[in-house]
């Protein structure tokens, strides 16, 4: 079978947490986002942020992208913001050498008080988009690291 897009387990540079490894979901037939759990219990104080590592990457086509948007009820009911707003994951971050393209989840905690968050607790979805290149923009260059490696 050719797998054009979806998720796996990342085999290298797995983080040390009690838990198995879940797969993102849909939540029904219809949702666009699937959704990133939890594998650990964290409280994030007002003011400060965490980093989730899901353990998961994600495999998709050229010219598709993944972008992270944190889950409705984590925004609207814990006060939860991804720290870069939304999360994007090219196609050449899956596999890629220093964290073979384990993706993490930074979460700041903009409410007035302490949010927890449990294990197995769905935190963020990802949704698969199409994306256009714009004329005369042109990149050669190859993809050598994880996060925040194509500060060149």
């Amino acid at each position: 079978m050719t797998k054009i897009r979806g998720f796996e387990e990342v085999k290298s540079n797995l983080k040390k947490f009690n838990t198995e490894t879940t797969l993102p979901t849909r939540g029904t037939k219809q949702s666009a986002g699937y959704d990133f759990y939890s594998k650990e219990l964290v409280t994030i104080e007002t003011g400060n942020q965490h980093v989730f590592w899901t353990d998961v990457k994600s495999y998709m086509q050229p010219g598709e992208v993944l972008e992270m948007y944190v889950r409705s009820s984590v925004g609207i009911k814990k006060g939860l913001v991804l720290s870069n707003g939304t999360g994007i994951i090219d196609c050449d971050y899956y596999s890629n050498e220093s964290n073979d393209g384990n993706i993490g989840l930074c979460l700041r905690n903009e409410s007035k008080q302490s949010q927890t968050i449990e294990v197995g607790e769905r935190i963020a979805q990802g949704i698969f988009k199409s994306f256009l290149e714009a004329d005369n923009i042109i990149s050669n260059t190859e993809r050598g690291g994880g996060i925040g490696s194509t500060n060149n």
